[in-house]
Parts: C-alpha cells; structure tokens; sequence
C-alpha cells in the first residue's frame, strides 16, 4: 500500500484482502484514475476495436500503442476496471461476435490476407486455424470480465472443450506428431488446449463443475512433460507455429522459474484458479519458493539479483507490469500482490499487516 500504483493497491484491497465491506463507495473508482490505464481506454476507437486488431503486443515494450482489442480489454480487467466500463463495455459488442461462427474476412482482423493483383487466398485450414484462436482469446477475455453465464460463451466453451477432449481420448492423444521431411510436427488432427481456452476455464468455475470428466483429462495433459519438438503442426499445405498451444507442464523446475519469473507467478495463477495447484506437488513447491522469498514484511524480493523482472511470454504482457517500474520499491509490488492472490485463490490464510 505504500509503493503500489492504484490498480494494484485497489485489489489487494478488494481481491486478498477481501475488505470491500470496509470501504467506502467511492473507493471503487479508484482504478478509473489511473494514467495508464486512462491512456489506454481513450486509444480505442469509437467501435470498441483498438487498432483495427485483436492479439497485437505494443510496438514497444513499455508502452500501449499498437495493441490489440483482446489484449487491451485483458488489461484494463487486470487494472480492475469492470466489465461496465465503458470502454470494456463497448468492447464487448466485437468479442461477443468473435465468438459466432461467422465467416466475415472483415473478422480475421490483423490475420486478414493482403488484398491486392499479386495476393494469394488464404487456406482454408489456416483460416479456420485463426478463427479457432481468436474465438478461444475472445472467450477467454469474456470469461474474465464476468460473462461465464452467457449461453454463447458458454456454448463455444464447451464446442473447444469437447473438441480437445476428443483429442486427448484418440491415439493421436499420446502420439501426437507426425513426420514431415526431417522434422517432426504436429498432427493436423491435433487439437491440444491452447493458453486463451486454460484462461477462458480458469474463469468458469460453473462451467468447470459440470464437466468434471473435461477438466480431469486437462490436469493430465498438463502434468506431462513437455515434449523437445518445437511446437509446429501442419495447416493444410503449411508448416505454422503454434506458441500457444500447452503441450505439458510449463513449470517442472526451478529453472524454468528462474528463466521467466512473471510467467512462472502466471502460470502458478493459472493453475490455482482453474482448482490445479493444490494438487501438484512440483507446483505447489515453486509457489512455496516465492513465499519464502518475501521479507518478515511480506514483501517479495528476487532469489537473485535486484533486477525488475523481466518476460518473453506475449500472453503474460496484459497482467505484468501493472506497475510502472522504475528504480525503487514499487518493483516488487506486481509479484508480492500475485502470491497474496494464489494465497487467497488456494484457500490460504491472509495476514494483513
């Protein structure tokens, strides 16, 4: 609460500490007044879309222009603005669509094939590739904003998961890669969860509930070790990345913390909300790691170094920085505000000090 900026200092207060009872009304609005994140809502157009795309990172790594729409809803949640907002609010209109099977090429956004004498069309494949992603991102930020009862949201929820679970149940389950020239890929046939469907589940415990079976067959999948083959699948004639695609567990080592410490507190979050972290005994013991890392004040500090730290992670960038780091204490308030909420997510007792 000292060094904190306003998002992070407004749900500590609302999300760990849970003392919304003790507060007055106007304490509500306190992430409205937040520069950063006014600079970005008054970057959206009058459509509800920033910069005509869904997905896109800033250009520059401490900055918001030339965000997608997703991100950029992502991010004003993650400042604790809430979803009637009104730039969340006019947002919703195009996820919404998003997640319509609707063939508009208007709607593959910043996917869109170049349009010109020498442009090729787009495969099919790979178009409805692209749909599937952005369908899956769309429904993952509707899900974090508060929509899980939506039957839309709901439907497309349970469309992906009956298709990853039809997936895992195949021989293409446990053999998923095939042999291309001299590389091994991907099945076309694959159809593994990808990072924006954890996210959506993550944020429908309702959802999670009634299809027990779907989400057993997940905490598998992601307690696998991931795979050495570099994650690339066949799309019709093509040869695609698939980066956000889980194959298995993405934390099984220290090192792996080490190497990326904002995705790791991002994946452990993940996991934690999606009812996975209490049972995996390697997760749980690199959540411990960060807890002893913090001071008799509670205050999280590096294992090493005092280096702000950093991410490579695209799908981390809408959570982390909430703050904007500079050189004092208000470096470690984004990670010690993450381990107070897996502490409350788990079930944790919260000392407040």
């Amino acid at each position: 609460m000292a060094n904190a900026s306003a998002p992070v200092q407004y749900r500590a207060i609302i999300e760990v500490a849970k003392l919304a009872d003790k507060v007055p009304p106007e304490f509500h609005l306190l992430p409205m007044t937040y520069r950063p994140a006014l600079e970005l809502a008054i970057r959206q157009f009058g459509d509800g879309i920033w910069n005509n795309a869904m997905l896109t990172l800033p250009h520059r790594g401490d900055g918001v222009e030339g965000v997608g729409t997703i991100n950029a809803f992502n991010r004003l949640l993650e400042y604790g603005w809430s979803k009637d907002a009104p730039a969340v609010h006019q947002a919703r209109k195009i996820l919404f669509r998003l997640l319509a099977e609707d063939d508009d090429p208007a709607l593959l956004f910043e996917f869109a094939p170049a349009v010109g004498p020498k442009s090729k069309p787009m495969e099919e494949e790979t178009r409805l590739m692209l749909r599937q992603t952005l369908r899956e991102a769309a429904g993952a930020a509707l899900a974090q904003a508060g929509y899980e009862a939506d039957p839309r949201l709901r439907g497309m929820a349970r469309r992906t998961l009956e298709r990853t679970m039809d997936f895992l149940r195949s021989p293409l389950g446990a053999k998923p890669w095939i042999r291309i020239g001299n590389q091994q890929v991907l099945s076309p046939d694959a159809f593994p969860p990808s990072i924006h469907a954890l996210r959506m589940y993550a944020h429908m415990p309702l959802f999670r509930t009634e299809h027990y079976e779907g989400m057993e067959m997940l905490y598998r999948w992601l307690c696998r070790a991931l795979p050495r083959q570099e994650q690339m699948q066949q799309v019709g004639k093509k040869i695609l990345e698939v980066p956000l695609f889980v194959m298995g567990d993405r934390l099984p080592h220290r090192n792996a913390v080490e190497a990326d410490v904002p995705a790791a507190i991002a994946w452990l979050e993940l996991m934690a909300r999606l009812g996975f972290l209490k049972r995996n005994e390697n997760w749980l013991k690199m959540y411990e790691r960060f807890v002893d890392d913090c001071d008799r004040t509670g205050v999280w500090h590096p294992h090493k170094g005092m280096a702000s730290p950093k991410t490579t992670a695209p799908w981390v960038w809408s959570s982390y920085p909430l703050e904007p780091v500079h050189g004092g204490d208000e470096r470690w308030c984004d990670i010690t505000f993450r381990i107070g909420l897996i502490a409350r997510l788990i079930g944790r007792p919260i000392d407040l000090i």
